[in-house]
Protein backbone atom coordinates (compact mmCIF):
# COMPACT_ATOMS: atom_id res chain seq x y z
CA UNK A 1 0.00 0.00 0.00
CA UNK A 2 1.51 3.40 -0.99
CA UNK A 3 1.30 6.90 1.20
CA UNK A 4 -0.29 8.12 -2.15
CA UNK A 5 -3.85 6.49 -0.93
CA UNK A 6 -3.81 9.06 1.90
CA UNK A 7 -5.18 12.34 1.26
CA UNK A 8 -2.46 15.14 0.52
CA UNK A 9 -1.94 16.95 4.05
CA UNK A 10 -0.74 13.06 5.19
CA UNK A 11 3.07 13.42 4.72
CA UNK A 12 4.65 9.90 5.19
CA UNK A 13 7.10 9.37 8.06
CA UNK A 14 10.59 8.83 8.10
CA UNK A 15 11.75 5.60 6.25
CA UNK A 16 13.86 4.72 9.04
CA UNK A 17 10.87 4.36 11.47
CA UNK A 18 9.72 1.23 12.62
CA UNK A 19 6.67 1.56 15.05
CA UNK A 20 4.50 -1.27 15.91
CA UNK A 21 1.77 -2.50 18.33
CA UNK A 22 4.77 -3.44 20.97
CA UNK A 23 2.47 -6.08 22.35
CA UNK A 24 4.63 -8.97 23.44
CA UNK A 25 3.61 -12.55 21.55
CA UNK A 26 2.06 -13.87 24.99
CA UNK A 27 -0.62 -10.88 24.63
CA UNK A 28 -1.43 -11.72 21.33
CA UNK A 29 0.60 -14.45 19.68
CA UNK A 30 0.89 -12.73 15.96
CA UNK A 31 2.15 -9.30 17.25
CA UNK A 32 6.05 -8.57 17.61
CA UNK A 33 7.96 -7.70 20.49
CA UNK A 34 8.01 -4.35 22.38
CA UNK A 35 9.92 -2.38 20.15
CA UNK A 36 9.75 1.73 19.79
CA UNK A 37 12.38 2.97 17.00
CA UNK A 38 11.96 6.44 16.36
CA UNK A 39 14.36 9.37 14.97
CA UNK A 40 12.55 11.52 17.52
CA UNK A 41 13.42 12.82 21.20
CA UNK A 42 9.85 12.74 21.76
CA UNK A 43 6.95 10.36 21.13
CA UNK A 44 3.44 11.68 21.33
CA UNK A 45 1.20 8.97 22.04
CA UNK A 46 -0.95 9.36 19.02
CA UNK A 47 2.34 7.75 17.37
CA UNK A 48 2.61 5.18 19.69
CA UNK A 49 0.86 2.37 19.62
CA UNK A 50 -0.08 2.69 16.32
CA UNK A 51 -3.72 1.26 16.36
CA UNK A 52 -3.18 -2.13 14.60
CA UNK A 53 -0.35 -4.99 14.48
CA UNK A 54 1.43 -6.30 11.47
CA UNK A 55 -1.32 -8.78 11.93
CA UNK A 56 -4.35 -6.89 12.95
CA UNK A 57 -6.50 -4.69 10.99
CA UNK A 58 -7.76 -1.39 11.92
CA UNK A 59 -10.82 0.76 10.50
CA UNK A 60 -10.70 4.24 10.98
CA UNK A 61 -14.40 5.85 11.90
CA UNK A 62 -13.20 8.90 10.49
CA UNK A 63 -9.75 9.91 8.78
CA UNK A 64 -9.50 13.88 9.10
CA UNK A 65 -9.48 14.19 13.07
CA UNK A 66 -7.08 10.75 13.30
CA UNK A 67 -4.82 11.81 10.26
CA UNK A 68 -1.83 12.03 12.53
CA UNK A 69 -1.87 8.24 12.63
CA UNK A 70 -2.38 7.14 8.82
CA UNK A 71 1.28 7.31 7.89
CA UNK A 72 2.11 4.78 11.63
CA UNK A 73 -0.25 3.03 10.19
CA UNK A 74 1.54 2.33 7.04
CA UNK A 75 4.98 1.99 8.75
CA UNK A 76 4.11 -0.63 11.09
CA UNK A 77 2.92 -2.60 7.87
CA UNK A 78 -0.64 -3.20 9.47
CA UNK A 79 -4.13 -3.25 7.47
CA UNK A 80 -5.97 0.25 8.22
CA UNK A 81 -8.55 0.60 6.05
CA UNK A 82 -10.73 3.86 5.73
CA UNK A 83 -14.61 2.82 5.06
CA UNK A 84 -17.58 4.60 5.51
CA UNK A 85 -19.67 1.64 7.46
CA UNK A 86 -16.62 0.75 9.28
CA UNK A 87 -18.39 -0.78 12.72
CA UNK A 88 -19.09 -4.29 11.51
CA UNK A 89 -15.16 -4.70 10.02
CA UNK A 90 -13.02 -5.30 13.07
CA UNK A 91 -15.55 -7.57 14.38
CA UNK A 92 -15.76 -10.06 11.68
CA UNK A 93 -12.23 -9.83 11.11
CA UNK A 94 -11.84 -10.91 14.96
CA UNK A 95 -13.97 -13.85 14.15
CA UNK A 96 -11.83 -14.98 11.50
CA UNK A 97 -8.39 -14.77 12.22
CA UNK A 98 -9.12 -15.14 16.25
CA UNK A 99 -7.17 -11.55 16.45
CA UNK A 100 -8.99 -8.26 17.52
CA UNK A 101 -9.78 -6.21 15.00
CA UNK A 102 -9.57 -2.39 15.72
CA UNK A 103 -12.11 0.65 15.27
CA UNK A 104 -11.07 4.11 15.23
CA UNK A 105 -13.52 7.11 16.61
CA UNK A 106 -13.56 10.33 16.59
CA UNK A 107 -15.42 11.58 20.17
CA UNK A 108 -19.08 12.15 20.88
CA UNK A 109 -20.80 10.74 18.04
CA UNK A 110 -18.40 8.64 16.73
CA UNK A 111 -18.19 6.66 19.81
CA UNK A 112 -21.87 6.42 19.93
CA UNK A 113 -21.70 5.37 16.15
CA UNK A 114 -19.29 2.73 17.57
CA UNK A 115 -21.28 1.41 20.05
CA UNK A 116 -23.62 -0.53 16.89
CA UNK A 117 -20.14 -2.37 16.14
CA UNK A 118 -18.50 -3.16 19.65
CA UNK A 119 -22.18 -4.41 21.13
CA UNK A 120 -22.48 -6.27 17.41
CA UNK A 121 -18.59 -8.04 18.44
CA UNK A 122 -20.35 -8.68 22.26
CA UNK A 123 -23.52 -10.53 21.45
CA UNK A 124 -21.80 -12.83 18.90
CA UNK A 125 -18.27 -13.52 21.07
CA UNK A 126 -15.91 -12.09 18.38
CA UNK A 127 -12.91 -9.99 19.74
CA UNK A 128 -12.91 -6.30 19.03
CA UNK A 129 -11.25 -3.50 20.36
CA UNK A 130 -12.90 0.15 19.99
CA UNK A 131 -10.51 3.30 20.34
CA UNK A 132 -12.36 7.03 20.29
CA UNK A 133 -10.65 10.66 21.22
CA UNK A 134 -12.45 12.13 23.70
CA UNK A 135 -12.94 15.75 25.14
CA UNK A 136 -10.02 17.60 26.61
CA UNK A 137 -10.19 16.18 30.70
CA UNK A 138 -10.13 19.41 32.48
CA UNK A 139 -13.08 21.05 30.07
CA UNK A 140 -15.53 17.92 31.06
CA UNK A 141 -18.92 18.65 32.27
CA UNK A 142 -18.45 22.01 31.10
CA UNK A 143 -19.67 21.79 27.03
CA UNK A 144 -16.58 21.11 25.57
CA UNK A 145 -17.16 19.98 21.63
CA UNK A 146 -18.40 16.11 21.71
CA UNK A 147 -18.20 16.20 25.45
CA UNK A 148 -19.64 12.72 26.06
CA UNK A 149 -18.70 10.38 29.20
CA UNK A 150 -17.80 7.68 26.90
CA UNK A 151 -16.32 5.36 29.41
CA UNK A 152 -20.17 4.93 30.96
CA UNK A 153 -21.73 4.94 27.16
CA UNK A 154 -19.45 2.02 26.39
CA UNK A 155 -19.47 -0.30 29.17
CA UNK A 156 -22.76 -1.86 29.20
CA UNK A 157 -21.80 -2.94 25.72
CA UNK A 158 -18.46 -4.13 25.85
CA UNK A 159 -16.40 -6.41 28.56
CA UNK A 160 -14.19 -3.59 29.76
CA UNK A 161 -13.87 -0.08 29.24
CA UNK A 162 -10.39 2.39 30.61
CA UNK A 163 -10.00 5.84 30.11
CA UNK A 164 -6.06 6.65 29.83
CA UNK A 165 -5.45 9.93 32.56
CA UNK A 166 -1.69 10.22 31.61
CA UNK A 167 0.48 9.05 28.40
CA UNK A 168 2.21 6.74 30.83
CA UNK A 169 -1.16 4.64 31.17
CA UNK A 170 -1.08 3.87 27.20
CA UNK A 171 1.05 1.01 27.49
CA UNK A 172 -1.12 -0.85 30.22
CA UNK A 173 -4.58 0.17 27.97
CA UNK A 174 -3.31 -1.31 25.00
CA UNK A 175 -2.44 -4.63 26.33
CA UNK A 176 -5.18 -4.88 28.87
CA UNK A 177 -7.69 -4.59 26.36
CA UNK A 178 -5.86 -7.32 24.35
CA UNK A 179 -5.77 -9.39 26.98
CA UNK A 180 -9.89 -9.32 27.99
CA UNK A 181 -10.88 -9.28 24.13
CA UNK A 182 -9.76 -12.62 23.71
CA UNK A 183 -9.33 -13.96 26.83
CA UNK A 184 -12.55 -16.54 27.64
CA UNK A 185 -15.49 -16.28 26.01
CA UNK A 186 -14.14 -13.23 23.54
CA UNK A 187 -16.22 -9.83 23.15
CA UNK A 188 -15.48 -5.72 22.67
CA UNK A 189 -13.21 -3.78 24.80
CA UNK A 190 -12.76 0.10 24.95
CA UNK A 191 -9.71 2.50 25.03
CA UNK A 192 -10.84 6.29 25.44
CA UNK A 193 -8.30 8.89 25.14
CA UNK A 194 -8.88 12.72 25.83
CA UNK A 195 -7.15 15.41 23.49
CA UNK A 196 -4.78 16.64 25.85
CA UNK A 197 -3.27 13.04 26.41
CA UNK A 198 -3.27 12.94 22.63
CA UNK A 199 -0.78 15.62 22.71
CA UNK A 200 1.26 14.87 26.00
CA UNK A 201 4.93 13.98 24.90
CA UNK A 202 7.42 11.29 26.25
CA UNK A 203 10.98 10.05 26.13
CA UNK A 204 12.02 7.14 23.90
CA UNK A 205 13.49 5.38 26.58
CA UNK A 206 10.99 6.15 29.30
CA UNK A 207 8.47 5.01 26.59
CA UNK A 208 10.37 1.73 26.35
CA UNK A 209 10.80 1.35 30.04
CA UNK A 210 6.61 1.61 30.29
CA UNK A 211 6.37 -0.75 27.17
CA UNK A 212 8.56 -3.34 28.73
CA UNK A 213 6.65 -2.74 32.73
CA UNK A 214 3.06 -3.43 30.55
CA UNK A 215 3.85 -7.06 30.50
CA UNK A 216 2.15 -7.71 33.70
CA UNK A 217 -0.93 -7.64 31.62
CA UNK A 218 0.28 -10.26 29.43
CA UNK A 219 -2.12 -12.94 28.04
CA UNK A 220 -1.35 -16.27 29.16
CA UNK A 221 -3.79 -19.03 27.54
CA UNK A 222 -5.80 -20.37 30.12
CA UNK A 223 -6.67 -24.08 29.89
CA UNK A 224 -9.82 -24.96 32.09
CA UNK A 225 -9.02 -28.54 32.61
CA UNK A 226 -12.72 -30.29 33.07
CA UNK A 227 -12.37 -32.84 35.78
CA UNK A 228 -12.28 -36.94 33.74
CA UNK A 229 -15.14 -37.46 36.08
CA UNK A 230 -17.43 -34.88 34.13
CA UNK A 231 -15.62 -36.27 31.16
CA UNK A 232 -16.78 -39.76 31.67
CA UNK A 233 -20.15 -38.60 32.45
CA UNK A 234 -20.66 -36.91 29.05
CA UNK A 235 -19.46 -40.02 27.60
CA UNK A 236 -21.62 -41.97 29.60
CA UNK A 237 -25.08 -40.20 28.68
CA UNK A 238 -23.77 -40.29 24.93
CA UNK A 239 -23.36 -44.17 25.13
CA UNK A 240 -26.59 -44.78 26.83
CA UNK A 241 -28.89 -42.30 24.72
CA UNK A 242 -30.96 -44.01 21.90
CA UNK A 243 -31.41 -40.62 19.75
CA UNK A 244 -27.90 -38.91 20.43
CA UNK A 245 -27.37 -35.79 18.80
CA UNK A 246 -24.24 -33.48 18.35
CA UNK A 247 -24.91 -29.44 18.09
CA UNK A 248 -22.56 -26.88 16.98
CA UNK A 249 -21.85 -23.47 16.47
CA UNK A 250 -19.81 -20.27 16.02
CA UNK A 251 -18.43 -20.47 19.07
CA UNK A 252 -16.86 -24.15 18.18
CA UNK A 253 -15.28 -22.38 14.85
CA UNK A 254 -13.62 -19.59 16.90
CA UNK A 255 -11.54 -22.02 19.37
CA UNK A 256 -11.04 -24.19 16.01
CA UNK A 257 -12.33 -27.38 17.34
CA UNK A 258 -13.16 -28.76 13.72
CA UNK A 259 -10.31 -31.66 13.83
CA UNK A 260 -11.65 -33.28 17.24
CA UNK A 261 -15.31 -32.48 16.35
CA UNK A 262 -14.83 -34.04 13.09
CA UNK A 263 -13.22 -37.19 14.65
CA UNK A 264 -15.91 -37.75 17.76
CA UNK A 265 -18.65 -37.62 15.00
CA UNK A 266 -17.02 -40.22 12.91
CA UNK A 267 -16.00 -42.13 15.63
CA UNK A 268 -18.95 -42.43 17.56
CA UNK A 269 -21.53 -42.39 14.20
CA UNK A 270 -23.62 -39.63 16.20
CA UNK A 271 -25.75 -37.01 13.71
CA UNK A 272 -24.58 -33.59 14.05
CA UNK A 273 -26.39 -30.03 13.81
CA UNK A 274 -24.94 -26.70 13.13
CA UNK A 275 -26.05 -24.12 14.04
CA UNK A 276 -26.17 -21.08 10.72
CA UNK A 277 -22.33 -20.39 11.39
CA UNK A 278 -21.58 -23.48 12.58
CA UNK A 279 -21.93 -24.89 9.15
CA UNK A 280 -18.81 -25.64 7.75
CA UNK A 281 -16.72 -26.88 10.14
CA UNK A 282 -17.93 -30.41 9.04
CA UNK A 283 -18.68 -30.36 5.16
CA UNK A 284 -23.00 -29.77 4.70
CA UNK A 285 -22.73 -32.75 2.59
CA UNK A 286 -21.39 -35.18 5.36
CA UNK A 287 -23.20 -38.50 5.85
CA UNK A 288 -23.93 -37.79 9.11
CA UNK A 289 -25.79 -34.16 8.81
CA UNK A 290 -28.95 -33.50 9.84
CA UNK A 291 -29.25 -30.24 8.55
CA UNK A 292 -32.08 -30.99 6.51
CA UNK A 293 -33.73 -32.98 9.25
CA UNK A 294 -33.56 -30.31 11.77
CA UNK A 295 -36.53 -30.48 12.81
CA UNK A 296 -37.14 -35.18 13.57
CA UNK A 297 -33.19 -34.57 14.59
CA UNK A 298 -33.76 -32.06 17.68
CA UNK A 299 -37.37 -33.08 18.15
CA UNK A 300 -36.43 -36.41 19.10
CA UNK A 301 -33.31 -36.82 20.49
CA UNK A 302 -32.90 -37.48 24.25
CA UNK A 303 -29.16 -36.66 24.48
CA UNK A 304 -27.92 -33.30 22.69
CA UNK A 305 -24.10 -32.44 23.28
CA UNK A 306 -24.09 -29.09 22.31
CA UNK A 307 -20.42 -27.54 21.67
CA UNK A 308 -19.94 -23.91 21.38
CA UNK A 309 -23.50 -23.05 20.87
CA UNK A 310 -25.81 -20.81 23.20
CA UNK A 311 -29.34 -22.66 23.79
CA UNK A 312 -30.71 -18.73 22.66
CA UNK A 313 -33.87 -17.89 20.25
CA UNK A 314 -31.49 -20.00 17.40
CA UNK A 315 -32.03 -22.94 19.44
CA UNK A 316 -35.14 -22.55 20.90
CA UNK A 317 -34.19 -22.04 24.39
CA UNK A 318 -33.90 -26.31 24.30
CA UNK A 319 -37.38 -26.06 25.51
CA UNK A 320 -40.68 -27.88 24.00
CA UNK A 321 -42.65 -27.91 22.05
CA UNK A 322 -39.30 -27.90 19.33
CA UNK A 323 -37.25 -30.01 21.64
CA UNK A 324 -38.38 -32.86 23.31
CA UNK A 325 -39.54 -32.18 27.17
CA UNK A 326 -36.81 -35.29 27.93
CA UNK A 327 -34.06 -34.01 26.41
CA UNK A 328 -31.04 -33.96 28.32
CA UNK A 329 -28.34 -31.58 27.50
CA UNK A 330 -24.59 -31.49 27.45
CA UNK A 331 -23.38 -27.83 27.25
CA UNK A 332 -19.60 -27.24 26.30
CA UNK A 333 -18.94 -23.72 26.51
CA UNK A 334 -16.30 -21.76 27.81
CA UNK A 335 -18.18 -18.95 29.98
CA UNK A 336 -19.40 -20.57 33.67
CA UNK A 337 -22.39 -18.00 33.19
CA UNK A 338 -23.37 -18.95 30.66
CA UNK A 339 -23.75 -22.57 31.98
CA UNK A 340 -25.27 -21.59 35.29
CA UNK A 341 -28.12 -19.29 33.18
CA UNK A 342 -29.43 -22.62 30.54
CA UNK A 343 -29.17 -25.31 33.60
CA UNK A 344 -28.31 -28.20 31.84
CA UNK A 345 -27.94 -32.39 32.75
CA UNK A 346 -24.30 -31.72 32.30
CA UNK A 347 -22.12 -28.74 32.20
CA UNK A 348 -18.27 -28.70 30.69
CA UNK A 349 -16.84 -25.38 31.09
CA UNK A 350 -13.92 -24.95 28.92
CA UNK A 351 -12.35 -24.32 25.30
CA UNK A 352 -14.54 -26.62 22.72
CA UNK A 353 -11.36 -27.90 21.35
CA UNK A 354 -10.29 -29.19 24.26
CA UNK A 355 -13.07 -30.85 25.88
CA UNK A 356 -13.86 -32.43 22.63
CA UNK A 357 -10.40 -33.50 22.79
CA UNK A 358 -10.29 -35.09 26.23
CA UNK A 359 -13.87 -36.75 25.14
CA UNK A 360 -12.00 -38.38 22.07
CA UNK A 361 -9.13 -39.16 24.41
CA UNK A 362 -11.29 -40.97 27.00
CA UNK A 363 -13.47 -42.94 24.16
CA UNK A 364 -10.47 -43.85 22.42
CA UNK A 365 -9.85 -46.49 25.71
CA UNK A 366 -13.63 -47.62 25.62
CA UNK A 367 -14.44 -46.76 21.72
CA UNK A 368 -18.67 -46.51 20.89
CA UNK A 369 -20.66 -46.29 17.48
CA UNK A 370 -23.99 -46.18 16.26
CA UNK A 371 -23.41 -47.61 12.44
CA UNK A 372 -24.95 -46.25 9.66
CA UNK A 373 -27.97 -49.42 10.06
CA UNK A 374 -28.80 -47.80 13.61
CA UNK A 375 -32.60 -46.84 13.56
CA UNK A 376 -31.58 -43.02 14.94
CA UNK A 377 -29.16 -42.55 12.33
CA UNK A 378 -31.25 -44.51 9.38
CA UNK A 379 -34.33 -42.31 10.54
CA UNK A 380 -32.04 -38.97 10.15
CA UNK A 381 -30.66 -40.17 7.14
CA UNK A 382 -33.96 -40.98 5.49
CA UNK A 383 -35.46 -37.74 6.24
CA UNK A 384 -32.51 -35.51 5.24
CA UNK A 385 -32.81 -37.57 2.11
CA UNK A 386 -36.63 -36.78 1.90
CA UNK A 387 -36.39 -33.16 2.57
CA UNK A 388 -33.46 -32.94 -0.22
CA UNK A 389 -35.30 -34.29 -2.92
CA UNK A 390 -38.12 -32.30 -2.45
CA UNK A 391 -36.18 -28.92 -2.18
CA UNK A 392 -34.12 -30.29 -5.62
CA UNK A 393 -37.13 -30.60 -7.04
CA UNK A 394 -38.11 -26.55 -6.59
CA UNK A 395 -34.62 -25.96 -7.19
CA UNK A 396 -34.87 -27.59 -10.74
CA UNK A 397 -37.05 -25.45 -12.51
CA UNK A 398 -36.32 -22.40 -14.19
CA UNK A 399 -38.48 -19.70 -13.20
CA UNK A 400 -37.88 -16.37 -14.99
CA UNK A 401 -38.64 -13.84 -13.47
CA UNK A 402 -36.64 -15.22 -10.99
CA UNK A 403 -38.47 -16.59 -7.51
CA UNK A 404 -35.47 -16.73 -4.90
CA UNK A 405 -34.99 -20.59 -5.59
CA UNK A 406 -33.73 -20.61 -9.12
CA UNK A 407 -30.76 -17.75 -8.67
CA UNK A 408 -29.75 -19.25 -5.38
CA UNK A 409 -29.75 -22.74 -7.51
CA UNK A 410 -27.26 -21.12 -10.08
CA UNK A 411 -24.93 -19.68 -7.39
CA UNK A 412 -24.93 -22.73 -5.93
CA UNK A 413 -23.54 -24.42 -8.24
CA UNK A 414 -21.11 -21.58 -9.48
CA UNK A 415 -19.32 -22.30 -6.07
CA UNK A 416 -19.15 -25.85 -5.72
CA UNK A 417 -17.26 -25.22 -8.89
CA UNK A 418 -14.60 -23.43 -7.81
CA UNK A 419 -13.29 -26.17 -5.41
CA UNK A 420 -11.02 -25.32 -2.77
CA UNK A 421 -10.00 -23.38 -1.17
CA UNK A 422 -13.57 -22.39 -1.04
CA UNK A 423 -14.75 -18.97 -0.90
CA UNK A 424 -16.14 -17.37 2.11
CA UNK A 425 -20.16 -16.51 1.87
CA UNK A 426 -21.29 -13.64 3.24
CA UNK A 427 -25.06 -13.91 3.86
CA UNK A 428 -27.64 -11.02 4.31
CA UNK A 429 -30.93 -10.06 4.23
CA UNK A 430 -34.29 -11.19 4.83
CA UNK A 431 -35.91 -13.85 2.38
CA UNK A 432 -32.68 -13.71 0.44
CA UNK A 433 -30.64 -15.21 4.13
CA UNK A 434 -33.53 -17.42 4.81
CA UNK A 435 -33.34 -19.33 1.54
CA UNK A 436 -29.40 -19.22 1.05
CA UNK A 437 -28.87 -20.89 4.45
CA UNK A 438 -31.24 -24.04 3.11
CA UNK A 439 -29.93 -23.96 -0.21
CA UNK A 440 -26.09 -22.78 -0.35
CA UNK A 441 -23.65 -25.61 0.96
CA UNK A 442 -20.66 -24.97 3.42
CA UNK A 443 -17.78 -27.36 3.01
CA UNK A 444 -15.05 -25.29 5.22
CA UNK A 445 -14.77 -24.05 8.57
CA UNK A 446 -15.74 -20.66 9.09
CA UNK A 447 -16.54 -19.63 5.30
CA UNK A 448 -19.73 -18.51 6.36
CA UNK A 449 -20.95 -14.77 7.72
CA UNK A 450 -24.26 -13.63 8.34
CA UNK A 451 -26.71 -11.62 10.39
CA UNK A 452 -25.75 -13.34 13.36
CA UNK A 453 -27.09 -13.76 16.90
CA UNK A 454 -28.46 -10.42 17.07
CA UNK A 455 -29.78 -10.96 13.38
CA UNK A 456 -28.04 -7.43 12.06
CA UNK A 457 -28.43 -5.76 8.77
CA UNK A 458 -26.32 -3.52 7.51
CA UNK A 459 -22.74 -5.92 8.25
CA UNK A 460 -22.83 -7.22 5.05
CA UNK A 461 -19.65 -5.27 3.01
CA UNK A 462 -18.06 -4.54 6.26
CA UNK A 463 -18.10 -8.05 6.58
CA UNK A 464 -16.69 -8.67 2.82
CA UNK A 465 -14.03 -6.24 4.14
CA UNK A 466 -13.25 -8.01 6.58
CA UNK A 467 -13.10 -11.43 5.04
CA UNK A 468 -10.66 -10.26 2.24
CA UNK A 469 -8.50 -8.97 4.18
CA UNK A 470 -8.44 -12.16 6.58
CA UNK A 471 -8.24 -14.19 3.83
CA UNK A 472 -6.41 -12.87 0.74
CA UNK A 473 -6.06 -16.63 -1.08
CA UNK A 474 -10.16 -16.46 -0.84
CA UNK A 475 -12.77 -15.00 -3.10
CA UNK A 476 -15.38 -13.31 -0.91
CA UNK A 477 -18.63 -14.42 -2.39
CA UNK A 478 -21.92 -11.77 -0.90
CA UNK A 479 -25.39 -13.07 -1.69
CA UNK A 480 -27.64 -9.75 -0.33
CA UNK A 481 -31.09 -8.85 0.27
CA UNK A 482 -31.70 -5.67 -1.74
CA UNK A 483 -32.71 -3.67 1.66
CA UNK A 484 -29.70 -5.58 3.63
CA UNK A 485 -27.13 -4.36 0.77
CA UNK A 486 -28.90 -0.87 1.21
CA UNK A 487 -27.38 -0.15 4.44
CA UNK A 488 -23.52 -0.83 3.28
CA UNK A 489 -23.71 0.25 -0.49
CA UNK A 490 -21.46 2.47 -0.56
CA UNK A 491 -18.54 0.23 0.49
CA UNK A 492 -18.75 -0.64 -2.74
CA UNK A 493 -16.26 2.30 -3.08
CA UNK A 494 -13.69 0.73 -0.16
CA UNK A 495 -13.54 -2.44 -2.26
CA UNK A 496 -13.01 -0.79 -6.04
CA UNK A 497 -10.10 1.47 -3.78
CA UNK A 498 -8.44 -1.09 -2.33
CA UNK A 499 -9.31 -3.91 -4.97
CA UNK A 500 -10.35 -6.73 -2.70
CA UNK A 501 -11.59 -9.69 -4.49
CA UNK A 502 -15.58 -9.41 -3.19
CA UNK A 503 -18.24 -10.56 -5.53
CA UNK A 504 -21.67 -8.91 -4.22
CA UNK A 505 -24.73 -10.24 -5.77
CA UNK A 506 -27.47 -8.33 -4.76
CA UNK A 507 -31.49 -10.38 -4.76
CA UNK A 508 -33.46 -6.76 -6.10
CA UNK A 509 -37.30 -7.61 -5.69
CA UNK A 510 -38.06 -3.88 -5.18
CA UNK A 511 -37.90 -3.99 -1.08
CA UNK A 512 -38.13 -5.37 1.84
CA UNK A 513 -39.69 -8.58 1.28
CA UNK A 514 -40.43 -7.45 -2.32
CA UNK A 515 -42.13 -4.28 -4.18
CA UNK A 516 -45.59 -2.51 -3.88
CA UNK A 517 -47.62 -5.20 -4.59
CA UNK A 518 -51.27 -3.28 -4.04
CA UNK A 519 -53.49 -3.14 -7.15
CA UNK A 520 -55.12 0.38 -8.43
CA UNK A 521 -58.11 -0.46 -6.77
CA UNK A 522 -56.55 -0.67 -3.18
CA UNK A 523 -54.92 2.32 -4.13
CA UNK A 524 -57.54 5.20 -2.55
CA UNK A 525 -57.42 7.90 -0.17
CA UNK A 526 -55.37 11.03 0.77
CA UNK A 527 -52.20 8.74 0.43
CA UNK A 528 -52.71 6.39 -2.73
CA UNK A 529 -49.48 8.73 -4.67
CA UNK A 530 -47.42 7.34 -1.47
CA UNK A 531 -45.10 4.50 -1.83
CA UNK A 532 -45.39 1.59 -0.03
CA UNK A 533 -43.43 2.08 3.09
CA UNK A 534 -41.22 -1.25 2.71
CA UNK A 535 -40.82 -1.12 -1.13
CA UNK A 536 -38.26 0.81 -3.45
CA UNK A 537 -37.59 2.35 -6.72
CA UNK A 538 -38.55 -0.50 -9.14
CA UNK A 539 -35.92 -1.94 -10.97
CA UNK A 540 -32.81 -0.02 -9.30
CA UNK A 541 -29.84 -0.11 -11.03
CA UNK A 542 -27.07 -1.51 -8.03
CA UNK A 543 -24.65 -2.74 -10.73
CA UNK A 544 -24.26 0.82 -11.45
CA UNK A 545 -22.59 2.22 -8.39
CA UNK A 546 -20.26 -0.77 -8.66
CA UNK A 547 -19.67 0.65 -12.52
CA UNK A 548 -19.73 4.59 -10.92
CA UNK A 549 -16.25 3.57 -9.13
CA UNK A 550 -14.49 1.92 -11.52
CA UNK A 551 -15.95 -1.56 -10.42
CA UNK A 552 -17.56 -4.51 -12.47
CA UNK A 553 -21.28 -4.08 -12.63
CA UNK A 554 -23.61 -6.86 -13.96
CA UNK A 555 -27.50 -6.73 -14.57
CA UNK A 556 -29.19 -10.08 -15.27
CA UNK A 557 -32.76 -11.17 -15.64
CA UNK A 558 -32.50 -14.84 -17.10
CA UNK A 559 -30.40 -18.08 -16.32
CA UNK A 560 -27.58 -17.75 -19.07
CA UNK A 561 -27.09 -14.34 -17.84
CA UNK A 562 -26.69 -14.81 -14.35
CA UNK A 563 -24.44 -17.74 -15.12
CA UNK A 564 -22.38 -15.72 -17.36
CA UNK A 565 -21.94 -13.03 -14.74
CA UNK A 566 -21.00 -15.47 -12.35
CA UNK A 567 -18.32 -17.01 -14.53
CA UNK A 568 -16.68 -13.75 -15.60
CA UNK A 569 -16.71 -12.40 -11.95
CA UNK A 570 -15.56 -15.23 -9.96
CA UNK A 571 -12.63 -15.73 -12.35
CA UNK A 572 -11.75 -12.26 -12.55
CA UNK A 573 -11.53 -12.05 -8.55
CA UNK A 574 -12.45 -7.90 -8.95
CA UNK A 575 -14.61 -6.15 -7.05
CA UNK A 576 -18.45 -6.89 -8.99
CA UNK A 577 -21.38 -6.21 -8.29
CA UNK A 578 -24.22 -8.58 -10.01
CA UNK A 579 -27.85 -7.21 -9.76
CA UNK A 580 -30.26 -10.01 -9.82
CA UNK A 581 -34.10 -8.85 -11.15
CA UNK A 582 -36.16 -11.08 -8.30
CA UNK A 583 -40.09 -11.01 -8.97
CA UNK A 584 -41.68 -8.27 -6.51
CA UNK A 585 -44.50 -11.03 -5.30
CA UNK A 586 -41.71 -13.89 -4.74
CA UNK A 587 -40.96 -12.72 -1.42
CA UNK A 588 -42.81 -12.97 2.10
CA UNK A 589 -42.69 -12.03 5.35
CA UNK A 590 -41.08 -14.64 7.79
CA UNK A 591 -43.39 -14.06 10.67
CA UNK A 592 -40.45 -12.81 12.78
CA UNK A 593 -40.96 -8.97 11.84
CA UNK A 594 -44.67 -9.41 13.55
CA UNK A 595 -43.33 -11.56 16.14
CA UNK A 596 -40.79 -10.03 17.70
CA UNK A 597 -41.63 -6.18 16.80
Amino acid sequence: MSFHSLPHFVSPPPRNLKLQWGIPPEIFPVTSNFTVRLTETSLPPWRWPAAASNECSASLESLLPLWPLAPFLLASDSSPFTMNNRLAMPSAYGYLTGRPGVLLTVSGPGCVHGLAGISNAMVNAWPFVMISGSCHSSYFGRGDFQELDQVEAVKPFSKFSVKATDISEIPNCVARVLNIAVSGRPGGCYIDLPSDILHQTISESEAERLLGAAEKFTHREVIYRVPNSQIEAAISLLRRAERPLIVFGKGAAIARAEGPLKKLVESTGIPFLPTPMGKGLLPDSHELAATAARSLAIGKCDVALVVGARLNWLLHFGEPPKWSKDVKFILVDICKEEIELRKPHLGLIGDAKEVLESINKEIKDDPFCLGKSHPWVEAISQKSKDNVAKMEVQLARDVVPFNFLTPMRIIRDAIAALGSPAPILVSEGANTMDVGRSVLIQTEPRTRLDAGTWGTMGVGLGYCIAAAVASPDRLVVAVEGDSGFGFSAMEVETLVRYQLAVVVIVFNNGGVYGGDRRTPQEITGPYKHDPAPTSFVPSASYHKMMEAFGGRGYHVETVEELKSALAESFSARKPAVINVTIDPYAGAESGRLQHKN
